[in-house]
């Protein structure tokens, strides 16, 4: 191109200053963050105008800049009222903790505490005692520890107890499933450096089947809890306790991955099967079992280890396990929600955690608040009716849920239903719902009551109403 033309465009290009001057300050973006993001962007179209593309006018790139700006800022992890009705939100943070445990975990982790600290002897002292002693009794087993997720885990697990001359975890093959976020246990367990030695049919997998593939280079038999998605029809598998059976017989660990955490009999909730628990497969003869400690637990991310004594000092012992190893503010929340699950009693419902309230609470009161929303709302340009609804779990547990729940039903008169949902989603705090049957939903089972008033007010000012 002419390098004239050239030169002019990079002359009409904005500078950096006179943009930082117009936009800043953000809210919610410290303004070296805002001040780098406009620096490579008027970079980025000084390479454009180099090519002979005019750059933006400057109020053109005023505009594109605070778009992006703000949505950056939004990008900051907040807040959000969950009004989806999925329980354990994969998108939202998984289950929230208890407002008294977050204060217990500020209040701890704002000052220096005892963390490898034994207070009766002045010395170095082992990390999370408290936590492992009451994972132990919860789900009665000889021992227990956690590390940062149940995919780490599981990779502890099949890094420790195979090696060269014994690579080999049998698995079944309807059991090689995907977890979500594009990881699939296969690619899990190669990661480790496991061999699998893939068994049976996706229906239909036999004790035989164990018995055959194992060998001298066996070092593990693996059964993966298949927590979101179900086999219906002509299927059939050997019980938990028939594979502890063969595995001893053969002087083979046995290990299970739950995957959803679960502590209590969730058949106790309305809408809920039973879901296993570690203790029910430790009591069936697992040696070691993994499951998340933030799906029906209800703490934060990390991943629970349960077994045999010898086995779960072998992994903590292990020099990835150090490389694994939750944080200091996790194993804060975890001995907090282990607590709670403890002061409840072995086998009660946990009120205090948040999750268990919203499973717990009835149709009847959620009826009762939206009631209440859509009396004060009626001023506003929409049609607000109580609908009942279904919740789920989510979080990649019990696919087969639906509890039942009533929500909030908006129909705008102005604008579609779509554009509600995403003045919502851009409001503060930000409000997420779903949309079904042309109206905006606002499932009440997933919105803490001290939220109630908030969406009452995002509502009220996304249909134009300060």
């Amino acid at each position: 191109m002419d390098p004239s033309s050239s030169s002019n465009l990079l002359r009409s290009l904005p500078s950096v200053d006179r943009l930082l001057r117009a936009l800043l300050p953000i809210p919610g973006l410290p303004a070296p963050l805002a001040t780098e993001f406009i620096r490579r962007s008027v970079q980025s179209w000084r390479q454009q105008a180099s090519s002979g593309s005019p750059p933006p006018s400057f109020d053109e790139a005023v505009a594109s800049l605070h778009n992006d700006l703000t949505s950056l800022a939004r990008s900051r992890i907040q807040p959000v009222i969950n009004a989806t009705g999925i329980l354990i939100h994969t998108n939202l943070g998984r289950s929230p903790l208890a407002a008294s445990i977050a204060h217990h975990v500020a209040s701890v982790a704002s000052s220096y505490h005892n963390l490898e600290f034994n207070l009766d002897s002045g010395s170095r002292g082992p990390r999370g005692r408290f936590l492992e002693e009451s994972l132990t009794l919860l789900a009665g087993a000889e021992a227990a520890t956690v590390v940062n997720n149940c995919a780490a885990a599981l990779v502890l697990i099949l890094r420790h107890f195979t090696s060269p001359d014994r690579p080999e975890v049998i698995i079944s093959r309807s059991q090689l499933v995907e977890i979500g976020g594009g990881f699939r246990i296969p690619e899990i367990m190669e990661t480790s450096g496991a061999s699998l030695r893939e068994i049976g049919t996706t229906n239909r997998t036999s004790a035989d089947d164990y018995r055959r593939a194992i060998s001298p280079r066996t070092a593990l038999i693996l059964r993966v809890h298949r927590s979101n998605f179900y086999i219906e029809g002509f299927t059939g598998e050997p019980s938990l306790a028939e594979l502890a059976a063969i595995a001893r017989e053969h002087h083979i660990p046995l290990a299970e991955d739950l995957g959803s955490g679960a502590i209590t009999d969730t058949a106790q909730f309305a809408g809920l099967t039973h879901e296993p628990t570690a203790a029910e497969s430790l009591a069936a003869g697992a040696d070691l079992v993994c499951t998340s400690g933030d799906k029906l637990f209800g703490g934060p991310q990390s991943g629970l280890i349960f077994g045999r004594t010898p086995l779960v000092q072998a992994l903590k012992r292990d020099p990835l396990f150090r490389a694994l190893r939750c944080d200091r503010l996790a194993f804060i929340a975890l001995q907090e929600t282990a607590a709670a699950c403890l002061d409840a009693g072995l086998g009660a419902i946990p009120h205090a955690i948040p999750l268990m309230a919203m499973l717990s609470t009835s149709p009847d009161a959620l009826a009762d608040r939206a009631s209440t929303l859509a009396a004060s709302l009626q001023d506003l340009p929409a049609d607000f009716s109580v609908v009942p609804t279904e919740s789920q779990c989510g979080g990649g547990t019990m696919p087969k849920s639906a509890i039942p729940s009533m929500a909030l039903r908006v129909l705008p008169h102005q604008i579609s239903p779509d554009t509600l949902a995403q003045r919502l989603r851009m409001g503060s705090p930000p409000v997420t719902a779903r949309i079904a049957d042309h109206a905006l939903v606002c499932d009440l089972r997933t919105v803490f009551p001290r939220e109630d008033s908030q969406l009452a007010a995002a509502l009220r000012s996304a249909l134009g109403h300060a």
